[in-house]
């Protein structure tokens, strides 16, 4: 623990150190810079005492996703800030080098002066995440994208060709203030018109009280003729606070659980149930959360007890290192799993089609979108809300519409 603290500290003294650098190059007038170092030194300090200040009984609150958030505003950049002058210390270094030992000029100073304009195109590149997270907090975490993904696949019964299946996952209702936007993801989600709607995990992020106040909304989930149905994410077991007592944390889990019931999505805990159309049918399939870091409470193989391999199955599981780690090498063949969990650490870049890379892909192999391994597939929602940062850039919310079709795989 020592080490990690001394470390951060370390880290932390050098991102201010060349943060200063930069701005000592720019500013002539010694009043800034000595406010610009009490600024930055009474931040340190507040963030400090907030951390100090967390109650573990209570979990997040918008108040410490409002300070996770100005945090990131202000050492993001930073960060950004200092890459940019260690990169020309590199340069300087190597310059200095340069003129002592070959060229042999030691008249000179080893180290040359610090170019204005590095230190301008520092604080240029740095305000694009100061800009950007400006813009998750206020517009990206309610901008919802629909994203509609057709999967084809040789055994699908041929009644189910064109069927269609709106996936919402990691709803997060806890961290939402902005009732006309949820109305709004609602009606999106509604005008999908599709065949069964499911939703993959956390409807919460502690508390069952948190979605109290969005029943209402959640409820305007129009019926769907083959059902609606969930199964329970990390955030539903209630992990991440000190309880009083077993009693208070069984009683908030068997609540989290009757809220999915209340907004009408049949709840799969480790077993199936076969959606039927024209005389044919698919097994729907839903199990707790499986982590490879968290929980390990899915049980694969008593959801599909009674299952063959060559059932077509669509599975529901939370966390996508269980596709990674079981589901894809399972002998029963499970054709489809829908997860989420990951919200592609609602921070990245997506060019659809092109280019897509956030710090998730460094956690989880299958962090966002569609993958496949021999015929199987697995896709993972981007998330309906949002978690500790109050906000999204370039990875939006997402709700995704699934159509399954009869035919070669096409990824």
């Amino acid at each position: 623990m020592i080490i990690v603290l001394v470390s951060f500290f370390l880290f932390w003294g050098a991102v201010e150190w060349f943060s200063f650098q930069a701005l000592r190059t720019l500013l002539k007038r010694k009043k800034m810079l000595v406010l610009y170092q009490a600024v930055s030194l009474f931040l340190a300090v507040y963030f400090i005492y907030s951390i100090s200040q967390f109650d573990r009984s209570v979990g997040q609150t918008r108040k410490t996703m409002l300070v996770l958030g100005f945090a990131l505003m202000v050492y993001l950049p930073k960060i950004v800030l200092a890459i940019v002058m260690l990169t020309e210390d590199f340069f300087r270094v190597g310059k200095g080098s340069v003129n002592y030992l070959v060229k042999k000029k030691k008249d000179q100073p080893f180290f040359a002066s610090r170019r204005k304009f590095v230190s301008q195109m520092g604080l240029g590149l740095a305000s694009v995440p100061f800009l950007s997270l400006i813009y998750g907090i206020f517009e990206g975490k309610y901008n919802f994208k629909v994203i509609k993904q057709r999967i084809y696949f040789p055994d699908l019964p041929k009644e189910f060709d064109g069927f269609k299946i709106t996936q919402i996952s990691d709803v997060h209702s806890g961290s939402f203030d902005n009732p006309e936007k949820i109305n709004y993801a609602i009606d999106l989600v509604n005008e999908q018109d599709s065949d069964m709607i499911l939703f993959t995990g956390d409807i919460v992020n502690t508390h069952a009280k948190e979605m109290i106040p969005w029943l209402g909304a959640f409820n305007r989930i129009k019926e769907h003729k083959y059902g609606k149905y969930s199964v329970l994410g990390n955030h539903d077991y209630g992990e991440y606070v000190t309880w009083p007592s077993e009693k208070d944390k069984a009683a908030n889990f068997q609540a989290i659980k009757d809220l999915y019931g209340q907004i009408d999505f049949k709840l799969l805990l480790n077993e199936h149930t076969f959606i039927e159309k024209g005389g044919q049918k698919i097994a729907l399939v839903g199990v707790e959360n499986w982590g490879h870091n968290f929980k390990k409470l899915g049980d694969i193989n008593k959801a599909s007890q009674g299952l063959t391999k060559e059932d077509f199955k669509v599975l529901m599981s939370h966390d996508p290192s269980h596709w990674d780690y079981i589901v894809q090498h399972h002998e029963k063949n499970f054709h489809l799993t829908l997860s989420g969990h990951t919200h592609g650490m609602q921070f990245g870049i997506e060019i659809p089609g092109y280019f897509k890379w956030s710090l998730a892909q460094y956690v989880y192999k299958q962090w966002a979108g569609l993958y496949e391994n021999r015929g199987r597939f697995v896709y993972v929602n981007r998330g309906f809300g949002f978690h500790a940062y109050s906000g999204r850039v370039g990875i939006m919310p997402e709700i995704t519409v699934i159509e399954l079709k009869k035919g070669n795989n096409v990824v």
